[in-house]
């Protein structure tokens, strides 16, 4: 698998969180950028902070964060100022160092997110190059592996119902219509998932699955909605799942077509490790990633079938 197609992809990052303040937040990244903040208010009650590039960086409310503040060294209940989304703008791979460093900042100064939290971690890879066949190819790549990449990332249950797994009638209409333009791949996503009453609605329910193509419809991209902390920010963890992200993007890009079919290899950490590899995540660039997709499986990961 060509890594170079892989590094050429757009990203975006959603990390929602509490602990503390969006202001404080805001700050705290102005302070990494040596920017900074400027109110923009309005609906989400937002703060924007530019970095040296002139990107904007947003910290907005979400109504579905539990907020929590630390008093005494105990975490209590607080005000929805203790909301949190922090927004990249449309990033490149480069860029992933200097998410990571902002993302140690944020913990230093007070971030927490996870399942006690409703918090979660949402990836978008630019739609760029992709068309109708290949984004069934994703599909058929999530179905085919969503129930070790749940396992793998220890999915909580908490969380289940903004990151639902693959609708099977979604796979079956698209292995019997072949939609072959964006329109008709538009049809059959929003007809399997019974929303088509809102097309065009930012909330369309047919968004909260772990792969979301309503945002390929509406925002030109593909968004991954599976990923959370478990209470504290891991830069490593988060990098590991941009990276799986593009990996799954670009081998829907480059693979002909691809299979729905899952693996009946009990042995998860290989089958894991091996298709990751397969998707170009060698190597030792790629070796902490690896660790951190393959950690939470059983298994060995070095060989199918022990002697």
């Amino acid at each position: 698998m060509n890594t170079q197609d892989l590094r050429n992809q757009t990203i975006g990052v959603e990390i929602e969180g509490t602990g503390l303040t969006r202001r404080k937040a805001a700050e705290t990244a102005a302070e990494f950028f040596g920017t900074e903040v400027h109110y923009v208010g309005g609906g989400y009650d937002t703060y924007e902070v530019k970095d040296t590039q002139g990107r904007a960086w947003k910290f907005q409310r979400d109504a579905s964060i539990h907020c929590y503040k630390k008093v005494n060294g105990i975490f209590t209940a607080a005000g929805s100022e203790y909301s949190v989304e922090a927004v990249s703008p449309i990033l490149t791979y480069e860029d992933i160092p200097t998410l990571q460093e902002l993302v140690r900042k944020l913990r230093k100064s007070g971030m927490v997110s996870g399942p006690k939290y409703c918090t979660g971690v949402h990836i978008h890879i630019g739609l760029g190059k992709h068309t109708p066949k290949s984004l069934c190819n994703l599909i058929n790549l999530m179905a085919s592996k969503e129930d070790l990449i749940y396992e793998a990332l220890e999915v909580d249950s908490r969380r289940m119902q903004y990151c639902k797994k693959m609708n099977e009638t979604l796979i079956n209409e698209i292995k019997r219509q072949r939609p072959n333009t964006f329109s008709k791949l538009a049809d059959v996503w929003y007809t399997a998932h019974g929303t088509n009453y809102n097309r065009h609605g930012h909330y369309n329910e047919s968004r909260y699955h772990c792969l979301n193509l309503h945002a390929a419809f509406t925002k030109h991209t593909v968004e991954f909605r599976l990923f959370n902390f478990d209470g504290k920010l891991h830069a490593g963890k988060l990098r590991a799942w941009i990276v799986m992200c593009l990996a799954m993007s670009n081998q829907a890009l480059n693979q002909t077509s691809a299979s729905s079919r899952k693996s009946t290899n009990t042995n998860k950490k290989f089958v894991m490790r091996t298709w990751l590899c397969r998707m170009g995540l060698s190597g030792d660039e790629f070796a902490n990633c690896r660790e951190h997709l393959t950690a939470k499986l059983t298994g060995n990961s070095a060989w199918s079938h022990r002697a």
